[in-house]
């Protein structure tokens, strides 16, 4: 009995040894600098940079082949954290966030009756989606189950809205939503349309009661701060003044369809 005890223990001894001399022979030096930038990112392993996860991100802006601002869940703090690490600096990168540009929904006209999976990307293959209006929003919600920071919800009307303090930009929704309504924009422009229909007013008039009809109101009160293209307004910010009158333009908007965040 003690000899075959023996011989195993002297095998487990051997194996050991053995895997310990491997281990040392072929390891990998790690750069320490790989681990600290890991643990400065956020840890969602969301994939908004591009990467398979946070490890992949923190290898690739080490090595230099990624910005240090990549990471858009984790913001300028996260940025200053890594450039300390690396010892590089960084611009302070302004906050965007995920803006839905439809107001319809519910309110709009279908133009035929969908009792299929529900899920945008689906019935957006049938003829390009079952609203009349061709620009406007689904309804089903897929940028509220592919956000990873739970900063969506459908309203009364079945569209989407973003809760600013946790939309993080990481482009997920943008991507995910087949009408392309979903815009990253500069979060402190508070002022947007909610609406990208290129329709004449006619059109819109006849499928969607709050969508943008070109009408140039907006144009005309706020002096050049929003600008109307194609049937469609939009604000302009780089021609904003300090005395623009964003709650005249909002409130004189005929079909309610600009928005303050």
């Amino acid at each position: 009995m003690l000899i075959p005890i023996l011989t195993m223990s002297l095998m487990g001894l051997l194996f050991g040894l053995g895997l310990a001399y491997a281990s040392n022979i072929f390891r990998v030096e790690i750069d320490p600098k790989i681990d600290r930038v890991i643990h400065a990112l956020p840890g969602a392993n969301c994939g908004a940079c591009g990467m398979a996860g946070c490890a992949s991100l923190a290898e690739a802006i080490v090595n230099g082949k990624s910005e240090i601002t990549s990471c858009a869940p984790g913001g300028q703090e996260v940025y200053n954290r890594i450039a300390e690490i690396l010892g590089a600096e960084v611009k302070v990168k302004k906050k965007k966030i995920a803006r839905i540009r439809c107001n319809g929904g519910k309110r709009s006209s279908d133009k035929y009756e969908y009792s299929g999976l529900k899920k945008c990307a689906g019935v957006s293959l049938l003829a390009g989606g079952n609203k009349e209006c061709r620009f406007g929003c689904l309804g089903f919600g897929d940028c509220v189950s592919i956000c990873p920071f739970d900063a969506i919800r459908l309203n009364e009307n079945n569209i989407p809205v973003v809760n600013g303090s946790k939309c993080t930009a990481c482009g997920k929704c943008v991507k995910t939503c087949p009408k392309k309504i979903i815009i990253l924009e500069n979060a402190d422009h508070k002022i947007y349309v909610k609406c990208l229909s290129q329709d004449k007013a006619v059109v819109v008039k006849s499928i969607c009661p709050v969508g943008c009809i070109g009408c140039k109101i907006c144009e005309k009160l706020s002096v050049g701060a929003f600008i109307v293209e194609n049937n469609l307004s939009k604000a302009d910010y780089t021609k904003a003044k300090s005395d623009t009158p964003w709650q005249a333009v909002i409130e004189k908007c005929p079909t309610k369809c600009i928005a303050r965040e």
